[in-house]
């Protein structure tokens, strides 16, 4: 059943990505303008997949008139390389560097991650790590955008809809919202059947002294969504939610549960934020670094925010201790 008006339509498109997380949805508001909802990453198979589910509404890619992206990562953004050079593209400021690859934003990032290594205690074996973060890129793309949006702005085409920024999966990540029918087209705010990850990033405002802590703005994010009258919410990743608020108020328990865990091994012994990450993921934080890393440090944040742990920066190494209760 549409929950929008006659005049409205949301199709999803589901497509194959090369990541671990999986198929990716993409959807299609059929209102005054055809709008494609991010693309899908870069891959032969993606783009025919694509082609084919368009071809089921009855429609083509040149139908497309105007294309907003949720966030920067590749399985949202790769196949904007296959549209029309001058195509509508819509997205958060802090998308474009990612879009066109910067060259001085790219060497920004590595330079920061280094610093960060440093302070979070990882072995030098990870170093050359921070060489190859940039790999999944191959499946994104190399556009500009024509528009940038932010908090509370509309889209021509798209009446009743809003733009809410809700940083913390990715510093430019933005959700579309419909308040006469409760609609969300979430990006990765919100899935079902997983939480999306508060990844580490680069500041993205010049001359920012702080690093961004995704996992405290992710939460922030997801709460703001509890004061908003959702019905359903349509994800990158996974089935439609039609219980956004309780799934909301679980995800936000497990975070605090998980916190709490990270909190007791330091009642042990203060501990770096790579030693956190070996305990919490002993089995797989080799092969998903920045994943466990980002995670952790996460936990590390929440704690730091409410005050329930300590950390001595005197050093080059943070270390992490048990505040008293």
């Amino acid at each position: 059943m549409n929950p929008l008006s006659n005049s409205t339509q949301i199709m999803k498109i589901t497509l194959p990505t090369p990541f671990p997380v999986g198929d990716v949805n993409v959807y299609l508001i059929k209102g005054e303008r055809l709008t494609l909802i991010d693309t899908g990453a870069k891959t032969k198979e993606s783009w025919h997949s694509f082609t084919q589910q368009l071809k089921s509404y009855g429609f083509t890619f040149k139908d497309i008139e105007q294309i907003i992206i949720t966030h920067h990562h590749p399985d949202h953004v790769g196949m904007l390389d296959y549209f029309d050079r001058e195509l509508p593209i819509y997205g958060h400021p802090f998308t474009q560097p990612w879009l066109n690859k910067d060259p001085q934003f790219m060497q920004n990032q590595t330079n920061f991650f280094n610093r960060l290594f440093l302070k979070f205690g990882l072995d030098d074996v990870f170093f050359p790590y921070i060489r190859t973060i940039n790999e999944p890129l191959k499946f994104s793309c190399n556009r500009e955008l024509k528009y940038f949006i932010r908090e509370g702005m509309t889209i021509d085409g798209l009446p009743g809809w809003i733009v809410l920024e809700t940083p913390g999966h990715a510093q430019s990540h933005i959700v579309l919202y419909h308040e006469k029918s409760g609609v969300l087209i979430g990006g990765d705010l919100l899935l079902k059947d997983i939480s999306p990850n508060p990844l580490l990033e680069p500041p993205m405002v010049k001359d920012m002294i702080d690093r961004p802590k995704p996992q405290l703005q992710l939460n922030r994010s997801l709460t703001r969504l509890l004061d908003l009258p959702l019905s359903t919410v349509y994800p990158g990743h996974g089935e439609m939610i039609t219980e956004a608020h309780h799934l909301i108020t679980y995800r936000l328990k497990k975070q605090r549960e998980r916190a709490e865990i990270v909190r007791g091994f330091l009642e042990n012994k203060p501990m770096t934020a790579f030693d956190v990450c070996k305990t919490l993921f002993p089995t797989i934080y080799v092969k998903q670094l920045m994943l466990t890393i980002s995670e952790t440090v996460g936990q590390l944040d929440y704690l730091d925010e409410i005050g329930q742990i300590k950390i001595d920066e005197t050093k080059e190494t943070h270390l992490y201790y048990a505040a008293e209760r």
